[in-house]
């Protein structure tokens, strides 16, 4: 029975080893951008992209292994062909797909995608044009050897042995064996039993881009962009014409370059940027939420410069990262930063505080491959990145992994080494389900609300104790603090519907030793969102916040401000006139505030439907 076994071993240890093959091609295709680094960080890149092969390898083990699970099940001397043609078959199409990547990263600087396919399809001669600048024989020299490698290796490891086992094993035996075998072959699909299922972040481990797409495997990233892109063929929020829609976006975010206000004492601060996971309004006292759950936060007010009108561009960390560091919207019924190809494009504050001379640095107590965060990170420009796997096991004590505390004192330490200026981003994670803790609970934990509270009030605490920790080292004089929210969340008061805009509604509080002392204490009343923390940042510093077309400078007295959420179906808008929220499904309003006039509500239909179509197109074109 082991040497029938051994079919299921053999099969799928012949994909990897084809996929290892395929990298070594990759990276001597573009030995040149190699050459001058570190050897053990180029070896990596087999090590990652091992995890990404097997999830690969896993898909194309299906189809033969139910295949040969009847000749393993019943004995039956049944021909294996058919699983040889099929394996030829995507052997070609594997190695087409190695050649074509390694020209399309040439071109494009991403790996193989549903957009260069389109491309071909949509416009061939413009593609054939654009690969005339390839290296012509020399990609049909290694894709003759890719190939011939590849049947050779499936030849002589799989295809050479007799698999037909002459002793007869019980069904019973053999049964639960082969379901552990297919078992086996979904969990590496899947990537692991991690909360995090396979995607491209789990390749993602260096500072240099080449390396993550070397590791990246080029036929699941182009099997993924596909399925995603199958979906969004078209923009689902067409309300304008082309001419009409670029009229209103430019009518509803124009720049201004008139700035009569500056809070920074100091002409290049230090910038660190909290992002609080589930920070939302309703455990902040001074934003209307409940007194005696974030006390500490209420503290840290009396000393900064608070934003009391705030709204995440949606629910989820995965959108909300994306607004506050690249000032992109969230895009309803997608999620940019899972898509590799497309979230590369977008721009982002630590990108241009880099090239502006900040030491540039990343921390979380998590698992950054959890929606694609790794990636996301280490193409805008976070130079260090500080997550799960950087923590003693003594210190991963929750689901999700090390509590806040514990990363705050580790990014202390960091910035105490590292040369100034630095932009240091942190997220938080405490105050996320299943809301543990490694105490009692301030509130107890009888409740769903109550175990919020408690890691609300956890963090408030953890937070309050590094401010103070932060006070007495030397660099905190030349610094600015900006602390914010993810996103909001129905809890603790469970009454906040989807389409509601409190559910949206979330703090921004500026603080540090490089606050201008008139403005600790004070509250600015404009109403804005998170994807406006980068310009009201960059113009403080005086660098242009062009690239960053939905962000507006909430200190500028010339600029409207604005708040823009949306839901997978659904989208609304809020000013200091009142909030709307809109179904795009059955074309109606869904909510709205009383006060609002009949011309208003129109007014912000208009203003909802023009962000949403705009947001959705910039998304498909990126």
């Amino acid at each position: 029975m082991f040497k029938s076994l051994s079919f299921f071993l053999k099969y799928f240890l012949g994909w990897c080893l084809f996929f290892l093959l395929s990298r070594i091609i990759f990276e001597i295709a573009f030995y040149h951008k190699l050459a001058d680094l570190d050897f053990l960080e180029i070896f990596f890149s087999f090590v990652y992209g091992l995890h990404m092969d097997a999830s690969m390898a896993g898909y194309l083990c299906v189809l033969p292994f139910l295949f040969y699970g009847i000749i393993f099940l019943s004995n039956l001397k049944i021909s294996i062909k058919p699983i040889k043609i099929y394996t030829y078959f995507f052997l070609v199409i594997a190695s087409i797909n190695c050649i074509v990547n390694i020209n399309i990263y040439r071109e494009w600087g991403t790996n193989l995608n549903y957009r260069a396919l389109e491309f071909l399809i949509k416009s061939p001669s413009e593609a054939f044009a654009s690969s005339a600048s390839s290296p012509i024989f020399l990609n049909i020299f290694g894709l003759i050897v890719l190939i011939f490698i590849g049947f050779a290796l499936f030849s002589n490891l799989v295809f050479k042995t007799d698999y037909f086992d002459q002793k007869r094993i019980t069904l019973l035996f053999k049964i639960p064996v082969y379901l552990f075998t297919l078992a086996l072959t979904f969990l590496a699909i899947r990537g692991g039993i991690g909360v995090a299922p396979m995607n491209t972040s789990k390749a993602y481990y260096s500072k240099h881009q080449i390396l993550n797409f070397a590791a990246i495997n080029t036929n699941w990233f182009l099997i993924s962009s596909i399925i995603s892109n199958l979906n969004n063929v078209k923009n689902p929020y067409i309300y304008f014409s082309e001419s009409d829609l670029q009229i209103n976006v430019e009518s509803l975010l124009a720049k201004k370059d008139t700035l009569t206000s500056k809070i920074f004492s100091v002409k290049k601060p230090n910038i660190v940027l909290i992002v609080m996971e589930s920070f939302t309004a309703d455990v902040v006292k001074e934003l209307g939420g409940e007194e005696g759950v974030t006390p500490k936060f209420s503290e840290l007010i009396k000393e900064g410069l608070l934003f009391n009108h705030i709204y995440a561009t949606s629910d989820r960390t995965d959108k909300g990262i994306v607004a506050v560091i690249s000032a992109f919207p969230a895009q309803g019924i997608k999620s940019i930063i899972k898509e590799n190809d497309k979230q590369l494009n977008l721009p982002s504050v630590a990108k241009v505080l880099k090239s502006d001379g900040y030491q540039t640095s990343f921390f979380y107590g998590g698992d950054t491959d959890f929606s694609n965060f790794k990636s996301y990170i280490l193409s805008h420009q976070y130079q260090t990145l500080f997550e799960k796997k950087d923590f003693k096991n003594a210190e991963i004590k929750s689901n999700w992994g090390a509590y806040d505390d514990v990363t705050f004192s580790k990014q202390i330490s960091f910035l105490n080494k590292i040369k100034q200026p630095f932009f240091s981003t942190l997220l938080t994670l405490t105050n996320h389900e299943p809301f543990q803790l490694p105490v009692k609970g301030k509130f107890g934990d009888n409740s769903l609300p109550n175990k919020f509270r408690s890691t609300s009030y956890f963090v408030d605490e953890a937070l309050y104790q590094y401010v103070q920790n932060a006070k007495k080292q030397a660099w905190y004089a030349n610094t600015i603090f900006i602390i914010t929210a993810d996103h909001g969340h129905r809890l603790p008061k469970e009454i906040r519907e989807t389409y509601q805009p409190e559910k949206y509604h979330i703090p921004l509080l500026i603080f540090g030793g490089a606050l201008t002392n008139k403005y600790k204490g004070q509250i600015i009343n404009k109403f804005g969102g998170q994807t406006d923390i980068a310009s009201t940042l960059l113009n403080q510093l005086n660098i242009p916040d062009t690239a960053f077309k939905y962000s507006i400078d909430l200190l500028n007295p010339n600029l409207k401000g604005f708040g823009f959420y949306n839901w997978d179906n659904g989208f609304g808008y809020i000013d200091e006139n009142g909030a709307l929220s809109y179904d795009p499904v059955s074309n109606h309003v869904i909510f709205k505030n009383q006060n609002l006039t009949d011309q208003q509500e129109k007014n912000h239909i208009k203003k909802a439907k023009t962000l949403m179509q705009s947001v959705f197109k910039d998304y498909l074109e990126y």
